[in-house]
Parts: structure tokens; sequence; C-alpha cells
């Protein structure tokens, strides 16, 4: 029976290897470009806070003003409302307040202002060579640079949707090479563990290539999984729809209102409530950041977005900040009346799916434990890197293997005498 089983998984193996092998081959090109570009984005925040340091450290030249101050200062220089702003308490960062002019579309323009003189350090219009080198890691890493392209390149779909969907292809082929190789390491393994987790390095450079895309894989192996499983959310809307299912984050989309089969009027005359609606009062940012700070009495950074309606409440969220800061914001609405608390929704308060479900993006980029995580996810990206490259060396080695000369017969006789 023994005979039997080893022949049945050598076959097994050998149907695994070929799908490990030509997943790796047919996206492998695809992968290096996607995860080296993902690798720099890891650290896209602090890539940019170190090249365009002016923008986001400030010198302390005594006490900081306070948000009403410089709310107050920026919207007689820039002649417009601040609707929101991003506020920390570090000493030697500047803060971000989000103004719009009156009538002006899209959601305004972000100033760096330094909080000791409220002087305005620069804005998210104004685009310096570390960001437009990190959107092009963006457009690679998301579109394989495709919609850089001006001219479509199919007639039947923009060059922004090509690349995300050649992007969403090689990326399942990329988790169908994490799984099989699984299958393929654990029972070739199981016996000489110690061997398959380690590198001969006084080996030839074929063993040590193949150790390397092994090894590296094996310890690697969950992140990488991680990464793949979550890569497809943001390129098929079938798999972000499974995903929102499975983890019970999925929500329908609000279909039109009331028996107008033509769905919700746009443009032309608003109903008449919103001729008759207030203006929001002067809401007291500070006072907005002591309520915020006895709901969720813990260090971190506060988002707030400023209603322009008198009905409409204060949206607050809080992140987490420190080495090991887990992601995922809590989230307050307050009355912009008296800045009651109508509604909390605080990320520990989620069921352990729905954690998941809302961390997809933390899971992919890897700061879900901060710069722990971070870092974790940026080797592993180096790792996944590799794999292709190492993966064709040791396909091509086997490739150009010659088999055994036989002996001459002459030879063989001679030998058997």
């Amino acid at each position: 029976m023994q005979p039997k089983k080893s022949t049945a998984w050598k076959s097994i193996r050998n149907i695994f290897d070929q799908i490990h092998l030509y997943a790796g081959l047919i996206s492998g090109l695809v992968v290096i470009a996607v995860c080296l570009s993902g690798t720099v984005y890891v650290y896209n925040t602090e890539i940019r806070e170190f090249m365009d340091s002016e923008l986001y450290f400030v010198e302390e030249t005594g006490p900081r003003m306070t948000a009403d101050e410089l709310r107050s200062s920026l919207e007689q220089s820039a002649e417009s409302k601040v609707v929101g702003l991003m506020w920390n308490e570090e000493s030697d960062r500047s803060v971000q307040f989000t103004l719009k002019k009156e009538g002006e579309e899209g959601r305004g323009t972000t100033y760096y202002v330094n909080p000791y003189s409220a002087e305005i350090l620069g804005n998210t219009s104004d685009r310096t060579q570390t960001a437009e080198f990190m959107g092009y890691m963006f457009s690679l890493h998301r579109w394989l640079l495709l919609d850089q392209i001006e001219e479509p390149i199919l007639e039947s779909m923009g060059n922004r949707d090509l690349g995300r969907f050649i992007n969403g292809v090689a990326t399942l082929l990329f988790l169908l090479g994490v799984i099989t190789g699984i299958v393929i390491w654990v029972p070739n393994k199981v016996k000489s563990w110690k061997q398959g987790l380690k590198v001969k390095w006084s080996a030839n450079w074929k063993r040590v290539n193949h150790d390397l895309h092994n090894t590296l894989a094996f310890y690697s192996l969950i992140f990488l999984f991680i990464m793949g499983a979550t890569g497809p959310f943001w390129s098929y809307s079938w798999y972000r729809e499974g995903w929102q299912k499975t983890w019970d984050t999925y929500q329908e989309s609000p279909g039109p209102r009331g028996g107008n089969a033509e769905g919700p009027r746009r443009g032309g005359a608003k109903p008449e409530i919103a001729d008759t609606e207030a203006s929001v009062p002067m809401l007291s940012l500070e006072d907005v950041f002591a309520k915020t700070n006895a709901e969720l009495p813990y260090e971190g950074n506060i988002r707030v977005s400023i209603p322009s309606k008198a009905s409409d409440p204060v949206s607050v969220s809080k992140y987490r900040t420190g080495f090991f800061a887990r992601a995922g914001a809590d989230q307050l609405t307050l009355s912009s009346t008296d800045l009651s608390v109508t509604e909390a929704n605080l990320f520990s308060d989620l069921p352990f799916r729905q954690q998941i479900g809302r961390s997809v993006k933390s899971l992919h980029v890897g700061d879900i434990f901060g710069q722990f995580s971070k870092f974790l996810w940026f080797v592993a990206c180096l790792i996944a890197t590799s794999l292709p490259i190492t993966g064709t060396l040791i396909w091509w080695n086997k490739r150009k293997k010659k088999p055994a000369k036989k002996k001459p017969i002459a030879r063989q006789v001679a030998e058997m005498a």
C-alpha cells in the first residue's frame, strides 16, 4: 500500500508543481512591477515626510496657537471657510486645514500650517517632486502606469480599467502560487524541516537560488497570502462584494427614493427646505477636541469634518499613534448645537469579522499594527519581488539539465567481465 500512496502523491504533487510553475511564469513580470512599487509604497507617508520635511515638520517657537485662532487667521487670509482639519499634539509637527471657497466644487484644498505662527507651509495642490514620484509608484502598483497613456489601448475599456484588470489577474495567479507553494513545501519538507528553513550558502549558486526561493517564501508565507488575498479587492467589483459579504461589511447601494422610476433628480431647483436651512453656528474646535478626548481617552490624531448646515452633525475620527498603533479609526458623530454624542462607532466594539472586513486597506499596505507591521510587510514585499526571479531561474536551470549519457555497450561488457 505504501508504494501506491507514494506514487499517488507524486502524481498530485506534479500537478501542483505545474500549476505553481505556470502561475508564476505567466504573472512574473507584472508581480515584479506590482510588488516592487508596493515595497516603496509601504513607506509612502514616511518618504513624503522625509523628502518634503518642510511641509510636515516645524520648529517649536513658543506656545502653539489654538485651533480656533488658526482657523480665524486662515479664513481671513485665504478668504475661504475651513471645512475640515487634521490635528495632532506633537510639538514638532504641522497641522492640516482644509479650506473651501463658497460655491467651490470638490473637497477643497488642504493646507499645511505652522501651529506656532499660522504660516501656510504649502498645500496639496502644489505637486512636489516627491508627490509626483509617489504618484507614479501608486499608478504602477494599481494600474501598471497604463492610466498615464492618453490614447485608449482597447476600445472596450479605458486604460485604467485595463491596468486594473491585468493587475487583478496577476494577483490572483500570485495567490494561487502561494497556495500551491504551501501544498508543495509542507509534505516535501516535513521530514527534513530544519533543512527547509535555512539557506545552504556554501553550495553552488543554483542550490543557493533554490533555497532562497523556498526558504524566504516560507518565512513570509502569511504576509504573502494576506497581500494576495486583499489585492483583488480594488480590481474586481465581484471580489470586493464577496469580501464584504464574507466579513459581514456589505451594504446595499441606496436606491432611488420615492416612487419616481427615473430616480432622484439631479440639478434643477433644490427642495424648499434647503433654501431655509440655517448656516452652522461657529463651533469651537477646542471644545470638539475636548469632547473627543473625553470620549476617547488615548493619544492620537483627530480629524474633524465641519458641517455646512446647522442640521448636519460634526463628524470626528480619532487615529491611534505609536509604534504598535492598531489601525482602525474610532468615529464620533456630535450634535452641531451642543456637541453631544449622537452616535459612536468604535472599532473595538465591532465583531472580529467586521474588524477584518473594514481593515482591508491596512491589511494590504501593512499598517495594521503601526510601524511594527509596516516593517514586516516591507520585508515581505521585497521577498515577493524576488520570488518570480528566483522561481524562473529554478525552472530555467532544470530545462538546461541534459540526460546522462549512456556508456558504450563495449565498455559495459568489459566492466561486467
